[in-house]
C-alpha cells in the first residue's frame, strides 16, 4: 500500500481555513486544478456518504464519497470511487489543527492507496506535490495572506 503525507503551515486562522476547505464541493474555490465540480442526486456537501463528481482543467473525471467530516475536528475522510490515476481502495483524510502561535493553522493532507509497483514512486510524487502541496499553496493564496 503506498502511502502519501503532506503538510503546511497556513498563515490564517483554523476557523478561517476550515470554512474555506469544508464545502466537499468546493474544490474549485480554493485549488488550481479542479474546473467544476457536483454532488450527485442533489445530496447536502456536507452529508456523510454523497459523491462529489468533478472535472479537472486537463479534462480527467474524479468521483469521491466523503467518509467522515468533522466541524470538532476540523478533517475530512473520502475515498476515490472512480479516477483516470490507476489508484485503488484510495482513502484520504485532510486536517487542520490550529497553531496558537500567531493564530495560524498546521494543515496535513495524507492518502493510502494501491497501485501497478512499477508507478508507486509516481503516483505518491504527483499526488504529494501536485494535488496536496499545490492545493495548499492555492489554500494560502485565497487566504489573502
Amino acid at each position: 500500500m503506498a502511502k502519501v503525507y503532506i503538510s503546511s503551515i497556513l498563515d490564517a486562522p483554523v476557523a478561517e481555513a476550515w470554512a474555506r476547505i469544508r464545502d466537499f464541493n468546493g474544490l474549485a474555490g480554493w485549488t488550481p486544478f479542479v474546473a467544476e465540480s457536483r454532488i450527485e442526486q442533489n445530496q447536502p456537501a456536507d452529508k456523510v456518504g454523497c459523491i462529489r463528481n468533478f472535472t479537472l482543467k486537463d479534462g480527467g473525471r474524479i468521483r469521491e464519497r466523503l467518509l467522515a467530516l468533522s466541524d470538532f475536528d476540523f478533517s475530512m475522510t473520502y475515498s476515490i470511487l472512480e479516477s483516470p490515476m490507476g489508484v485503488e481502495n484510495y482513502v484520504a483524510t485532510l486536517k487542520l489543527i490550529p497553531v496558537t502561535d500567531g493564530n495560524r493553522t498546521f494543515a496535513e493532507w495524507s492518502a493510502e492507496f494501491d497501485c501497478a509497483a512499477n508507478r508507486t514512486a509516481e503516483l505518491v510524487q504527483h499526488i504529494g506535490q501536485n494535488v496536496f502541496q499545490s492545493a495548499f499553496r492555492s489554500l494560502q493564496g485565497k487566504l489573502g495572506r
